[in-house]
């Protein structure tokens, strides 16, 4: 048994879809979430920025003496995951490779698209992924740069949102894709809007969701669960505006967000 708790930071609000499944699936374990809301979207910033930051966000987290580290950041994983994988002595999970996992569970036809960050999109990481574990899947990605900010400002379900979600995934219905890859942790709170578009024939993964559930069968078998029998907590860092993050992170939550967070100056680390 192991009763630290799990380090789990995204470039924003989006992480909190993986906190909220966490939460869900290991009901015993605490949190500590970091969101970089300071320098959100990390999609449109250089491998080299995202790798810096990412670096930062890692050593910020590892303060609080975690077991586990969940990148719940499309784009973060994509870019920097590989090395700093070997760059920190402690275990490290990203989104890519469940949710490529689980999209080939799910596929009937074997046509897969991708939506992502900008980020996520240009590194190739899930065509990789998914090409190496199965030869013959077909995949089609879309890059939807817009997502981010209409989720971190609260438009949810607006026709405006409606409009660009069209742009965005209609190439992708016209492809014949029948599995969608939510490859930004921001996407889950657009599923309807997403769903609707594409159709319910077509499957959608959410890959904050999918990585929980991976990160449950890791600290299984490496003997990090914690087999208490009282609730585990979430405490909550951001680089700014604490009062948006309550806000806003209730919606991703679906409970409230109070007293609870702290912001903290992430170029200290």
């Amino acid at each position: 048994m192991d009763a630290r708790p799990i380090g789990i930071f995204d470039s924003g609000l989006g992480g909190l879809t993986a906190v909220k499944e966490f939460n869900r699936i290991l009901p015993a374990e605490d949190v500590i979430y970091f969101g970089d809301t300071g320098r959100v979207p990390y999609g449109t910033r250089s491998d080299e920025t995202i790798l810096k930051y990412v670096r930062q966000d890692i050593r910020f987290l590892m303060s609080h003496d975690i077991k586990g580290i969940i990148i719940a950041c499309g784009t973060a994983s994509s870019v920097a995951l590989d090395i700093v994988q070997k760059e920190f002595d402690i275990p490290i999970i990203g989104v890519v490779k469940p949710a490529a996992e689980a999209a080939l569970r799910a596929t009937r036809n074997k046509k897969v698209g991708v939506i992502g960050t900008a980020g996520t999109i240009n590194s190739g990481s899930y065509e990789k992924i998914l090409h190496r574990l199965e030869p013959t899947v077909q995949t089609y990605t879309q890059a939807c740069p817009m997502f981010v900010p209409l989720v971190e400002n609260g438009y949810l379900r607006s026709e405006a949102t409606n409009i660009i979600a069209k742009e965005y995934l209609l190439p992708l219905k016209e492809k014949g894709v029948d599995t969608l890859i939510l490859g930004c942790t921001h996407y889950p709170l657009l599923y309807e809007t997403i769903s609707a578009i594409m159709g319910s024939d077509v499957s959608l993964i959410d890959s904050g969701s999918v990585t929980a559930d991976a990160v449950k069968r890791d600290m299984e078998t490496a003997g990090l669960l914690n087999h208490g029998h009282k609730s585990g907590k979430n405490d909550y860092y951001v680089t700014d505006a604490v009062e948006q993050f309550e806000a806003l992170g209730s919606l991703f939550l679906e409970k409230e967000i109070d007293g609870q967070v702290e912001k903290t100056n992430i170029e200290e680390w």
